[in-house]
């Protein structure tokens, strides 16, 4: 009786330690895929490398694509979501959508989907939100700037207003195209988000 209990103890603890490994999904682009740069060093990579150094079991899915829009994302979350079975899903999309000029409102819906399909999937959400160079113009950079405040204010998301703060805007930070942040800034990058996404693993 002994032995069965000690084998059965094992076997029960050995299942909670599997459930208490979630799994992180990250759907981006081409700053999350890390374009440009030996992957390894990317942001992405660095998340998996800390949750490691902190003792955390979670599995780190990046499923960015560089070019991705928004409209690109919403199209493959998904059977993300019926593959990975996320716990947490990080949306760091937009940028393709400003730099082509489309519309504000559609990212808007379409990021919105995306969180609703997530909720609906038993996943927590963090929006990574993202600005545009000065050049676009006043009117269109900041209706594309508010559309994660008021997404994350309606939907009730965890959300990091400005995924490049700190970087963007800092040549010595960016790769030679002005656009993805160059090696030395991804731990940077990784300290933008890691406050926020922290709570919700």
């Amino acid at each position: 009786m002994r032995v069965w209990l000690m084998s059965t103890g094992l076997a029960l603890l050995m299942m909670a330690q599997g459930a208490a490994a979630g799994t992180v999904l990250v759907v981006g682009d081409s700053i999350s895929a890390g374009f440009g740069l030996d992957t390894s060093k990317g942001w992405v990579s660095l998340l998996r490398q800390r949750l490691g150094h902190e003792g955390s079991s979670e599995v780190v899915v990046n499923a960015s694509i560089s070019g991705d829009t928004s409209a690109n994302g919403a199209a493959r979350l998904p059977p993300l979501l019926a593959e990975h079975k996320p716990d947490v899903v990080v949306l760091e999309l937009g940028g393709n959508d400003g730099l082509r000029g489309l519309q504000p409102a559609e990212l808007q819906q379409n990021l919105a989907t995306m969180i609703d399909l997530s909720r609906a999937a038993g996943a927590k959400v963090l929006l990574l939100g993202m600005q545009l160079p000065p050049n676009y113009g006043t009117r269109y950079t900041q209706a594309f700037a508010k559309v994660y405040g008021d997404l994350a204010e309606q939907k009730k998301v965890a959300l990091v207003p400005f995924f490049l703060q700190g970087i963007g805007g800092h040549p010595d930070l960016m790769q030679a195209d002005s656009l993805h942040p160059a090696v030395n800034a991804q731990g940077m990058l990784l300290d933008n988000v890691w406050p926020t996404l922290k709570p919700l693993l």
